[in-house]
């Protein structure tokens, strides 16, 4: 694969693994290790097995029939939103989790920003029997209460970011400080396509299941296993390295990244990490990021907590440098008008993370036969009172 990871760490310019000493015993046991234990039979068997009967996959592939009439073209979701926690984290989660338990850890360590990755990781920390605790910023903790209550359910201890913008970059800062804090008994099970090396790669690798998916889904429906373009949202952006993993050579099919412009590319409040970003390291890896002359991170704002982060993960950032995937973004009020749309239609509401990729295809000049798949990666429960307000839905 020309867009695979190399044998340090990289895709082109960008990854590696830059982190403290403390922690160089932890990543180096978990890069030897990680491909050699998922490729196990065992581990195969019990991590499909669990896919299947525990997270209900596949996940449908749905011909959105009244959006695909609206804009004259085929469209179809990829409903993640249907998955056992209501997003596609579930996926890398129960392979962490299974990861973790061979590695022999016992205490688990996440950090979350709309939530679902937490949600994910203190489900399957209920189900393996190991003591969780997620890292939330202050801020997403106040907009996202129902899914800190179900994480508190679960059993999970959730933990405050305070410092900074009191969301997710900083919840993961305040994980990396655990982690280095208690590194032999702890696994980090990081959420995204970021961090140090192997993390991307494992994440996305966990992911693939979303795109092998669509691949067999898409000859089912249409006689052949690829759609002309895929459309997913991108923070850190693992539901976009799931959507596009087994076509990331293929070049039918367009890739396209919806970022969250805020309140306006130029408004100063925004995640547009493409736009705004340079070359820079956050959180162990080189990657594109939102930060001033001298090196300090911009905090990023959206109205999505899911996509209010500085940085994308390093394979989005080659995929966008090498010119593989288009990136687009969408405003707070275009993603709430999105998703909106999508309910009205469909009668399907989307998480805010997947209203911006829906308000891509405000965005796109599409032909009637074109093939579009959008990644649908949540569901909008945990985002109800938000839509409610700003929507100004009554009674």
């Amino acid at each position: 694969m020309k867009y695979e990871v190399n044998r340090l760490g990289f895709y082109g310019k960008y990854g590696g693994a830059f982190i403290p000493e403390l922690l160089h015993f932890n990543i180096e046991e978990l890069e030897e290790k990680y491909k050699e234990i998922i490729a196990e039979k065992s581990f195969q068997k019990e991590f499909q097995a669990l896919l299947k009967d525990y997270v209900g996959r596949p996940s449908p592939l749905y011909y959105a029939k009244r959006l695909s009439e609206k804009y004259n073209t085929k469209i179809y979701l990829k409903r993640e939103d249907l998955n056992h926690t209501g997003a596609h984290k579930v996926n890398n989660t129960i392979g962490q989790i299974l990861l973790a338990k061979r590695l022999g850890k016992t205490r688990i360590i996440a950090e979350t920003g709309a939530g679902q990755h937490g949600v994910a990781t203190a489900t399957v920390c209920a189900l393996m029997n190991l003591k969780c605790i997620v890292y939330m910023g202050e801020i997403d903790i106040k907009r996202q209460a129902p899914n800190v209550a179900r994480m508190k359910m679960l059993g999970a201890e959730v933990r405050p970011a305070k410092s900074g913008s009191k969301t997710l970059k900083d919840a993961t800062n305040e994980a990396i400080r655990d982690w280095i804090n208690n590194p032999e008994d702890t696994y980090y099970l990081i959420g995204s396509v970021v961090g140090p090396h192997p993390y991307p790669d494992m994440v996305a690798l966990f992911q693939s299941v979303i795109s092998k998916e669509i691949m067999d889904q898409m000859m089912d429906k249409e006689g052949r296993t690829y759609p002309d373009r895929i459309i997913a949202c991108i923070g850190g952006g693992s539901n976009a390295a799931g959507a596009y993993y087994h076509y990331l050579d293929d070049n039918r099919v367009e890739l396209v990244s919806v970022e969250a412009a805020g309140l306006g590319l130029k408004s100063g409040e925004s995640a547009a990490t493409s736009v705004l970003g340079s070359d820079g390291v956050i959180h162990g890896s080189m990657t594109l990021l939102m930060q001033d002359k001298d090196g300090q991170i911009i905090e990023p704002y959206s109205i999505s907590a899911g996509l209010d982060y500085p940085g994308i993960g390093p394979l989005h950032a080659h995929l966008i440098e090498t010119g593989r995937s288009i990136v687009l973004s969408a405003t707070d009020k275009e993603a709430l008008s999105a998703g909106l749309l999508l309910t009205r239609l469909e009668g399907i509401i989307p998480a805010l993370e997947s209203a911006h990729a829906l308000a891509a295809l405000d965005k796109i000049d599409f032909k009637p036969n074109e093939i579009t798949v959008v990644n649908l990666s949540g569901r909008g429960d945990k985002d109800l009172e938000t839509y409610i307000r700003e929507l100004k839905i009554t009674e």
